[in-house]
């Protein structure tokens, strides 16, 4: 299962993110987006666990819960949307 964290401090980092959903259960893979131009965290990211159990698991858990001073927002990845491409105005 994909889930979405949102709300996260920018000194969250990857390795924190993971050992926050560890916990519950075992981690594939978790993500911190960060912003290209200033290389920052964008205050979000991702989170896959194999076992749905241990995933929904983490997410009542941890929904509103604290991580590095920011109360966490943690719910199921909904599907990327289908968006036509960017144009360049320069």
């Amino acid at each position: 299962m994909n889930i979405y964290v949102g709300n996260l401090s920018y000194n969250t980092t990857d390795a924190s993110l993971r050992q926050a959903f560890e916990q519950f259960g075992a981690v594939d893979s978790a993500n911190v987006v960060m912003d290209r131009a200033t290389n920052r965290s964008r205050g979000f990211g991702f989170v896959e666990m194999s076992d749905d159990n241990a995933a929904r698991a983490a997410i009542e858990a941890l929904n509103g819960s604290d991580l590095d001073g920011r109360s966490l927002r943690v719910n199921e990845a909904r599907p990327r949307e289908d968006r036509p491409p960017r144009r360049d105005y320069r």
